[in-house]
């Protein structure tokens, strides 16, 4: 099976770097499956989770929970930009709770656009990363 080069990079660590089969990516239009030899193009990516499949022997699958940022498919390589991506195994799910119920908490308040969209990006962050969390580690 083709493989590509696959980098998922958050803004403080290198999540991953290597060759990959398949990724599977949040996008504001729902999910973008992206394999070797894609067209070039650059994707919006959402808070979510994304899967991808590594190109080593047994091809093991890999979710890992992502923050907005965007991706970029050029060259039969793919760079995966996020603010944050994290294992769903390395979520504290105590933290997520109480940063969902903040989030919420402050969309009910009277505020500026800039807090509104900010606090909609923190409760989208919070609720993928506790979705994550209750699917277990099953990857489909």
């Amino acid at each position: 099976m083709d493989t590509f080069s696959l980098e998922v990079l958050a803004c403080d660590k290198k999540f991953y770097t290597g060759r990959a089969r398949s990724i599977v990516l949040p996008t504001p239009d729902g999910e973008v499956a992206i394999m070797a030899h894609h067209q070039n193009m650059i994707v919006a990516v959402v808070p979510g989770t994304a899967r991808f499949e590594t190109a080593d022997g047994d091809g093991e699958k890999t979710m890992v929970v992502v923050s907005s940022g965007f991706a970029e498919v050029m060259n039969n390589r793919v760079k995966v930009l996020v603010l944050t991506a994290e294992r769903p195994e390395d979520i504290d799910v105590l933290r997520a709770r109480e940063a969902e119920e903040r989030a919420k908490e402050q969309l009910r308040q009277k505020q500026s656009i800039q807090e509104y969209q900010m606090n909609k990006l923190a409760l989208a962050r919070a609720m993928s990363r506790l979705r994550a969390v209750s699917k277990g580690h099953d990857i489909q």
